[in-house]
């Protein structure tokens, strides 16, 4: 009577009882978990970041739906609109000057009128105060008529409190109440100076509206029917795009807070970037601890291949056991992801204002979907080996060696790593370059540490190095091989550990650099001619000494290369904009410090030259050699573009589109702006400028900057915290690589303390030949970290860095320190062995 063979499910499940409570999976549940917890926490901060920017979306621009026009709202989208059965109100924006009654000292301010009518805001709300002092409240009304409602900044310029008048044009109004939050205002140039809101019925008694005056009319429309909403939107496309139709568009999100936008990707890109290091630590870590794994346990399956269990039964056995793994240590994962997230909410409070909504189930999937991956691709291949060792090994020890994964099954598995990366990545250019640079770096690493192998072998002299270096070089060039992927899995821990370095200092310092604490925080337009010599002499007696100083020009492009353009003559949107309205030109003899030249050459004093901001050459399509027709003032101005100019627009400097490299162009009329940090301690100068040259518009960017900073601050908090999963990751490849390599130095260790080696001379050469690998690996890791950092700076964060060239040097140091200690800690209870116990285990 024969007994049934037991399953696979009995079998797998007996295994992974076992191999949990001998130690032999820690590593690769601690590599997995490692993984998705650092990938799902980023991912579950950033699902429900972009959900709570969805749904204020519509708060941001004021309603489903806005058209933004230069002229009054023509008559059909209002009449479409209740076709639709939509809601609609229009406002009017345009800057004007606010002023104190003489009887209350007469001070005068740029304000940013905002005239409203019923039923305004459709979506968000506004949030007023009846005093400096007192409590906000949201609010759905608007200002009464005789009434306007004002920004504090506003009443701190004029000397006003509530209830006393404001001058607007030819009328007065009474300040009624305080705006503390106006969420559909954007993020103009004119939404820095005070807000004052007034009602419709006031407008014509101010007599502000002039032929001639620069207005921005916005139709909003909202309605619970989305269908609705959609029809009358398509709707609009069609009419604003149709020919002779200037000055129109429909707004969106984009355009609602473009910095802060810009602000919130760059943070997720910085978190996504130490997530994508995490996850590639750990599948190296997972390979390598897979491939010790099963090498562990070859005896054990040479011995059931004896007993009769089939090659099948084997393979679905160790193919449960790892699923089970993978799936345990990816839900684990994914909870820890869950709660660590809410530690990125905390660190990031601020960046979105209200709550945000509940996280969507695509990170609990693709937490599971990358474990699972990390198991399978991974570190079944070199498991599933153990299946076809013959059981002859029970008597010869020396064959059903392991062999490398076959190039389809291990392109298969970074394949599908590769894409669950990208996609972690929510971005092309990241994570390209995260996972590119990964694999060329394998690549480099291979083939340098091959050379660098056969080249110790020939450069050691036998006969007059030490001992231990000699004995060293020969352990690393016998295996020539195994050195190659020792130092190269080594190298790829140590990159991600470099660059993470690199991201935390010298990155973010970058980051922070294009937004200096130094960086001007004033910003006055408007001044004229006849007042330059004196306006620059105002800033050096207010302790100003450094300001920059540009004429400004408006003009309108008409004409490339003898052809005329119009906005029917592009298709973006963009495109259509920038030829629709009337750009800020400027000329200089020099070139501005802060502008790059990326293209062409830059001349003093170039006669028919114009220079041209490389975003808006690549937009228009225009090239270096291309004609430029310019209509300014009546006059026709033009210019070959004899350079491209890099312009980072988040300097705060002074930046223009168009350049003429001219000292003077006195036939162009034009007035001058200025940017400069304002003199600390001096808290009127601001008042006597404005008191001394009243025309002019003072801009204040005290707290944009300070937010800007205040908000950078935050999201290197949020780095850190992040760094400690990928520096976890690299520790664990450290070790996992260090003591793959275990089994073979105790047999080596034992055969030359059996022919008569002390332990001391041993331990030298374990020190010189894991100094040697972490040395070469580390300079090796440091040469592409700087090479990848480079590139994540230029490409996908959009900064300029210059990376130290004492990093290699540093790298290589750091290399050999962090491969001594992972060695003496995976390594150390090598030599207290008993050599007797090591021989009996040995394969002969």
């Amino acid at each position: 009577m024969t007994s049934q063979a037991p399953s696979f499910w009995h079998i797998g499940w007996r295994s992974l009882t076992r191999d949990w409570r001998a130690g032999e999976l820690r590593l690769l549940l601690l590599a997995v978990t490692l993984a998705v917890a650092a990938l799902t926490s980023v991912g579950f901060f950033a699902d429900r970041l972009q959900g709570g920017l969805s749904r204020d979306a519509k708060a941001l621009i004021g309603g489903d739906a806005v058209l933004s026009s230069d002229n009054a709202t023509p008559e059909a989208f209002v009449e479409r609109a209740k076709q639709e059965g939509l809601r609609s109100t229009q406002t009017l924006s345009f800057p004007t000057m606010g002023r104190a009654p003489d009887e209350l000292g007469g001070a005068a301010k740029l304000v940013a009128l905002k005239v409203v009518d019923a039923g305004y805001p459709l979506r968000g709300s506004l949030r007023v105060s009846e005093g400096p002092d007192v409590a906000d409240v949201a609010t759905r009304e608007i200002p009464e008529p005789g009434t306007a409602w004002v920004d504090a900044a506003l009443l701190i310029a004029l000397d006003l409190k509530i209830g006393q008048p404001l001058m607007l044009g030819d009328t007065q109004l009474n300040v009624a109440r305080i705006i503390t939050l106006e969420s559909d205002r954007g993020a103009g140039f004119m939404s820095f100076a005070p807000r004052v809101m007034i009602n419709q019925a006031d407008l014509a008694a101010t007599a502000l509206v002039q032929p001639a005056s620069r207005l921005n009319y916005r139709l909003a429309v909202a309605g619970d029917n989305l269908a609705a909403v959609k029809r009358f939107v398509d709707w609009a496309k069609v009419e604003v795009e149709k020919p002779g139709v200037r000055g129109m568009r429909l707004e969106s999100l984009e355009g609602g807070q473009p910095a802060m936008q810009q602000t919130l990707e760059r943070a997720e890109k910085f978190l996504n970037l130490v997530a994508l290091l995490a996850a590639l630590l750990s599948a190296v870590a997972v390979a390598i601890a897979a491939r010790g794994f099963a090498q562990r346990h070859l005896d054990d399956c040479a011995m059931m291949r004896v007993l009769g269990l089939s090659q099948a039964t084997m393979t679905r056995a160790y193919t449960l056991e790892f699923v089970l793994v993978g799936l345990g240590a990816s839900a684990l994962g994914v909870a820890l992801g869950f709660g660590l997230h809410y530690v990125f909410v905390l660190l990031l409070a601020g960046l979105v204002e209200s709550a945000l909504p509940a996280a969507t189930f695509w990170p609990v999937l693709l937490g599971l979907g990358m474990g699972l991956t990390l198991m399978l691709a991974f570190g079944l291949p070199p498991v599933l080996q153990l299946a076809q060792v013959p059981p002859l090994r029970v008597i010869r020890r020396d064959v059903g060696q392991l062999k490398p994964a076959t190039l389809m099954v291990l392109g298969l598995g970074v394949a599908g790593f590769a894409a669950l990366l990208l996609a972690a990545s929510r971005d092309l250019t990241l994570g390209l370059i995260a996972v590119g640079g990964f694999g060329a770096a394998v690549a480099v690493f291979a083939l340098a540490s091959l050379g660098a192998v056969k080249l110790l072998r020939k450069s050691v002299n036998e006969t007059t190095a030490p001992r231990a270096l000699v004995l060293a070089t020969r352990q690393l060039s016998a295996r020539p091989a195994y050195a190659v992927v020792q130092i190269s899995s080594l190298a790829v821990g140590l990159l991600a550990l470099v660059l993470l370095v690199l991201l935390r200092t010298d990155l973010i310092a970058s980051w922070q650099n294009a937004t200096p604490p130094d960086a001007p925080n004033r910003f006055v337009i408007n001044v004229q001619p006849d007042q330059s010599d004196s306006f620059q002499q105002a800033l050096r007696e207010g302790g100003v000494n450094s300001f920059d100083w540009f004429p400004m020009i408006r003009g309108r492009l008409i004409a490339v290369n003898g052809k005329p353009v119009t906005s029917e003559s592009y298709e973006s949107d963009r495109a259509k904009r920038l030829v629709d309205r009337e750009f800020n030109l400027s000329h200089t003899a020099n070139r501005p410090e802060h502008n790059e030249i990326v293209q062409g050459k830059w001349v003093n004093d170039e006669p028919d030259a114009v220079s041209v901001e490389e975003g808006l050459a690549e937009e228009l399509g225009l090239k270096l050699g291309d004609r430029l027709g310019f209509d300014i003032a009546g006059q026709q101005v033009e210019g070959r573009i004899t350079n491209l100019r890099k312009v980072d627009w988040g300097s705060m400097r002074v930046n223009f589109f168009v350049l003429f490299p001219l000292a003077s162009m006195p036939e162009v009329p034009a007035t001058y702006i200025s940017a400069f940090q304002a003199p600390t301690g001096n808290v009127q100068f601001d008042n006597q400028l404005v008191r001394q040259f009243p025309n002019i518009t003072n801009v204040d960017m005290s707290q944009t900057i300070a937010q800007i900073q205040r908000i950078l601050g935050q999201v290197i908090r949020a780095v850190e915290f992040l760094f400690a999963f990928a520096l976890a990751a690299g520790l664990i490849v450290l070790l996992a690589t260090i003591t793959a390599t275990r089994s073979e130095r105790e047999r080596e260790f034992a055969v030359l303390r059996a022919v008569g080696a002390g332990s001391k001379l041993l331990r030298n050469v374990q020190r010189i030949e894991l100094m040697g690998v972490g040395m070469l690996a580390g300079f090796l890791a440091s040469v592409v970290a700087m090479a990848v950092g480079w590139a994540l700076a230029k490409y996908a964060f959009q900064f300029s860095w210059q990376p130290s060239f004492w990093v290699p040097l540093l790298g290589s140091a750091a290399g050999g320190v962090l491969a001594l200690m992972a060695g003496w800690w995976g390594l150390r209870s090598i030599l207290r062995t008993p050599v007797v116990e090591t021989l009996r285990r040995a394969s002969v």
